[in-house]
């Protein structure tokens, strides 16, 4: 399936993923060595051990791609390459999707229609490229646009009470959807 011939849900899909992975670009754009041991909003993490992450979360939504997710663990490497591979790894996540012929994936034995993981690897990876932002001290709020696109499937991960993330905190109910999806996902802007 191609983005011509992707059903329009898929379509979407792939646009948020675009845009999370635009954002978060520049969050890892503001790395420097020294930025290595910094603590990130998840409790515990380094921004070593979120980069990490970050890389095993790229290689598991590329293998969606192909219909199915395995898992990986990302070897200790220094910041600069890791998020040269980072970044090269991002790039090749979008082809992957643009060349996607199945409907579904299976995670865990549990198929899941391919809209629904574009949608929840954009969610993490903007919601991963905040906390780099955080971590350095240099990155961005989440753009208005991207987290109001997002906040349904915060909501979701939040209702299900999955544990990948911290449990939801409270937030103004006027707040802008940005402190919304951050907060379902435990983190404080």
């Amino acid at each position: 399936m191609s983005a011509a011939t992707a059903p329009d849900g898929m379509v979407a899909g792939l646009d948020l993923m675009q845009r999370a992975l635009d954002y978060t670009s520049g969050a890892l754009g503001t790395i420097t060595c020294a930025d290595v041991d910094r603590p990130t909003p998840c409790a515990g993490w380094s921004l070593a051990d979120l980069l990490a992450h970050m890389e095993d979360a790229l290689d598991a939504f590329s293998e969606a791609a192909d219909g199915a997710v395995g898992l990986s663990s990302a070897a200790p490497t220094p910041v600069k390459a890791r998020v040269q591979s980072l970044q090269v790894k991002a790039c090749a996540l979008l082809g992957a999707w643009l060349n996607a012929d199945r409907p579904y994936v299976d995670v865990g034995g549990h198929p899941l229609p391919v809209d629904a993981i574009a949608r929840i690897a954009a969610l993490e990876i903007a919601v991963h490229g905040w906390d780099v932002g955080r971590a350095t001290g240099r990155g961005g709020p989440l753009p208005e646009p991207l987290a109001a696109a997002l906040l349904p499937s915060a909501l979701r991960i939040a209702l299900a009470g999955d544990e990948r993330f911290a449990p939801p905190l409270p937030v103004d109910i006027e707040a802008p959807a940005g402190v919304h999806v951050l907060a379902l996902l435990g983190r404080r802007p």
